[in-house]
């Protein structure tokens, strides 16, 4: 069986909007509701774990009721950093595999975490191909990107909990910050596999208003009409 952190703790500052993105409405429903939806339909997901800032939870339990939502759920306080608020999120994880997704990223299917669960490999990301060219630099270039070489690091995340558990531990002691969880799984533990599996372009994560518009027009397309 698999555990779920589903990290909800983002103010979403770049949403520019007193609520975050995550409690947001999309398609007439909570941003959160769309992956909380499709996960309620796993077998394989026992347990879900909410990462979120305190004055949700009650919210939140409330959409969970409204919504008919019957996975066993838990809540993890959020921490001061993405990073934080995993390890948050893990204390709580009952099973040897956890997948890590974030509520803003609404436009995941069931199907895509059943892809991960049934990948074998215990350590699998999604990850999709960059289709521009990159280079590295601030104020000057610095070096070229052979874009062929890079992926677009994308969301569900599956891993075994204790390896993944031990690379955070070891952040910490280093005092080191990862902006996600492959990377900081492969820095920590390079002789572990982890496979990348070809992500979707409409998995879109919702930073800024200007993806909040987009975001009504994946669904419409994506999902309301394949209904």
């Amino acid at each position: 069986m698999y555990s779920i952190i589903l990290l909800s703790g983002g103010m979403g500052s770049r949403m520019q909007n007193p609520i975050p993105k995550q409690y947001m409405l999309l398609a007439g429903k909570p941003v959160i509701m769309h992956s909380l939806e499709r996960i309620d339909k796993i077998e394989e997901i026992s347990e879900v774990i909410i990462v979120c800032a305190d004055e949700y939870v009650s919210s939140i339990r409330l959409m969970l009721e409204q919504y008919g939502i019957s996975k066993h759920t838990y809540f993890a306080a959020a921490g001061e950093s993405r990073q934080a608020s995993v390890m948050s999120g893990l204390q709580l994880v009952k099973n040897d595999s956890v997948i890590i997704h974030e509520a803003a990223r609404p436009f995941v299917r069931t199907e895509d975490f059943v892809t991960i669960i049934n990948e074998p490999c215990e350590n699998v990301s999604f990850g999709l191909q960059i289709p521009f060219t990159v280079i590295k630099g601030m104020d000057y270039l610095t070096e070229s990107l052979n874009r062929d070489e890079l992926r677009n690091v994308q969301l569900p995340q599956k891993y075994n909990t204790k390896l993944l558990l031990q690379s955070h531990e070891k952040a910490i002691k280093d005092g080191t910050t990862f902006t996600e969880d492959a990377t900081l799984v492969f820095h920590y533990m390079p002789s572990t596999k982890i496979k990348i599996i070809s992500g979707m372009e409409y998995n879109l994560k919702l930073t800024t208003r200007m993806d909040l518009l987009l975001g009504e027009q994946i669904y419409e397309e994506y999902f309301r009409r394949k209904k």
